[in-house]
């Protein structure tokens, strides 16, 4: 992955994470699947720390659940504070990106 792309991903892993978790409850290996379904390629080892950090802002909390196959998985989920959290994400995104598409879609760059 090229610096620049690793730098952005790093800036907005965040509200991505909170996103896939508002929309169903999921484990670690879970998420950095759905997340690659999006097309961010994330490995699980940059996904737990955010995991950690989200959990003691307590934005997401962890439930242990039986797995069907294997270990227990701990299963994230989305608190009051992680919708917020999640909504402010999406308002500043957007004012972000709708500058940044109107730049980047502009052929002459002086």
């Amino acid at each position: 992955m090229s610096s620049i792309r690793s730098q952005l991903l790093k800036g907005i892993l965040e509200g991505c994470i909170l996103a896939v978790i508002s929309q169903q409850e999921v484990y670690g290996y879970e998420l950095s699947m759905k997340l690659q379904d999006y097309g961010l390629k994330v490995s699980e080892g940059s996904i737990y720390p955010i995991l950690l950090r989200l959990q003691k802002e307590k934005l997401i909390t962890g439930e242990m659940r039986k797995s069907p196959s294997g270990p227990n998985r701990k299963y994230y989920l989305l608190t009051t504070e992680g919708q917020e959290a999640l909504a402010d994400f999406r308002v500043n995104w957007e004012a972000l990106k709708k500058p940044v598409d109107l730049l980047m879609s502009k052929e002459d760059l002086r």
